[in-house]
């Protein structure tokens, strides 16, 4: 079973179980870029349907539109809000027409299941209309960017909770390992002690921060264009549409969302996308720095740093018998270059807007999207197969600590610099410990003041270090 449809480019075939339209069908057949289509980011999908929603609520208000067609599109976009209709969004998430084919998919099927609850063929458009009654009022340039806007939010939560969840992991490690004494480094060398539990505080710390600078730039997406039309001066809607379409918004989402005081500006403009891909960006390059940590001090094992022990996941080498590679950070590691280059990608694309509009808020879209889930996946990876199960080298970080000509720092307010300098000198060209030279050989401490100055407390006690 089929049915014809048609557009003013003309005829097309439609299999009849299809709820999505000839536009659409132009759309998946000219834009077969990525391979990704728009159902694989179901909260875009899912806030098409609340913008459709919004926006049929606000024309029946109005009175733009009758009441009972009004209803059966609200019905419609109830269904894919509810996600039953996720298989028939089928365009592609890189498209031209800057997310044309995207809303006229939303618009068919929406006008297609209207339809059906009124007693209607799918096709039969005079009754209800893809673009007179689901799209009255509306332009692709605005309904795209807020759904794009919706989606985001929706999307960043999810998100958000994995980082918050990976910080308490280096938390609750921080705490185990609170008392793991182990040399601290700068430049690669020996610098002061420290406890292996306040550098995975300090991991958990930077993680937070992050949350903190996403709630930021999610907050900036709450501006919204709905009601701009095509360039913003709101062509085709009816008087009072905007506002009252931004408050059904807002009251079936759950978002304060606020109407651009100009619509103008606000068509064009894509900022709040390049402030969250800088944060993205950001993240990653956090992450990068805290993986390269964790495979340092995880190298080894015998000929390495050998401070902490990851969770063994898979033989790392076919020719190496019993090697164990530190898989996660290293997927993570690679995740992270991959956020950095879409944030390039969102750059230059939002830079690319020219008078009224910017078309390549398609491609920003899959670059935000695509960053979000995959980093959502690789934090939640680094928490659940590697933080979780990192064991610590207790005995072998103190006895590197104790051994190491670092920690001469601690007798610097005793013993004074220059003294401090040549003996940490004499270590280095002798092979001599610490110990042997200072109580041994020269006998500037006692062995009593010795351990004073090198308990655990004082070690890792900055006010002695200064």
């Amino acid at each position: 079973m089929s049915r014809t449809e048609q557009d003013f480019l003309g005829q097309r075939e439609i299999a009849d179980d299809i709820y999505y339209g000839v536009q659409t069908i132009r759309g998946k057949e000219n834009f077969h870029i990525t391979g990704i289509p728009m159902n694989q980011e179901p909260y875009f999908v899912k806030a098409l349907g609340y913008v459709k929603k919004a926006a049929a609520m606000a024309n029946r208000d109005l009175g733009a539109i009758d009441a009972k067609v009004a209803d059966a599109i609200i019905l419609g976009c109830d269904r894919v809000i509810a996600g039953d209709m996720m298989d028939q969004f089928v365009t592609d998430f890189i498209q031209g027409g800057a997310g044309t084919s995207t809303n006229m998919n939303a618009n068919e099927v929406i006008a297609n299941l209207a339809l059906e609850s009124l007693g209607f063929k799918k096709g039969e458009y005079q009754h209800v209309s893809p673009n007179d009654h689901v799209n009255y009022g509306q332009s692709t340039n605005d309904t795209y960017p807020t759904a794009f806007r919706l989606a985001l939010i929706l999307r960043l939560e999810s998100y958000m909770t994995a980082l918050r969840q990976l910080q308490e992991a280096f938390f609750t490690k921080g705490r185990e390992f609170d008392r793991v004494l182990k040399m601290g480094r700068t430049h690669l060398q020996d610098a002061v002690p420290m406890s292996l539990g306040a550098e995975f505080r300090g991991w958990g710390t930077t993680i937070g921060e992050e949350v903190d600078r996403i709630s930021e730039a999610r907050a900036l997406l709450r501006e919204i264009n709905l009601g701009a039309t095509a360039i913003g001066t709101s062509v085709t809607a009816a008087v009072g549409y905007p506002k009252l379409a931004v408050r059904h918004l807002s009251a079936l989402t759950g978002v304060d969302f606020i109407l651009a005081g100009d619509l103008v500006e606000a068509t064009s403009d894509t900022g709040a996308y390049v402030q969250l891909s800088g944060v993205l960006k950001r993240t990653a390059s956090k992450l990068t720095k805290i993986c390269n940590d964790i495979r340092l001090l995880a190298s080894g094992p015998r000929a390495g740093f050998n401070e902490i022990n990851l969770p063994q996941l898979q033989p790392g080498s076919s020719i190496m018998p019993g090697k164990v590679n530190p898989v996660i950070p290293e997927v993570v590691n690679q995740t992270s270059f991959l956020v950095i280059g879409l944030d390039t990608t969102v750059t230059l694309a939002a830079s690319a807007g020219q008078l009224q509009l910017n078309v390549m808020e398609p491609v920003i879209s899959f670059a935000l999207f695509f960053s979000i889930r995959t980093m959502e996946r690789a934090v939640n990876s680094l928490r659940e197969n590697c933080v979780v199960g990192i064991t610590a080298n207790e005995e072998h970080t103190r006895n590197m600590v104790l051994n190491s000509l670092g920690i001469v720092t601690v007798l610097k307010p005793l013993l004074g610099y220059k003294q401090c300098a040549e003996i940490a000198r004499e270590g280095y060209k002798s092979g001599k410990s610490l110990h042997q030279i200072v109580v041994v050989e020269r006998k500037l401490l006692t062995q009593e003041k010795w351990d004073e100055m090198f308990s655990f407390e004082r070690l890792i006690n900055p006010d002695l270090i200064g």
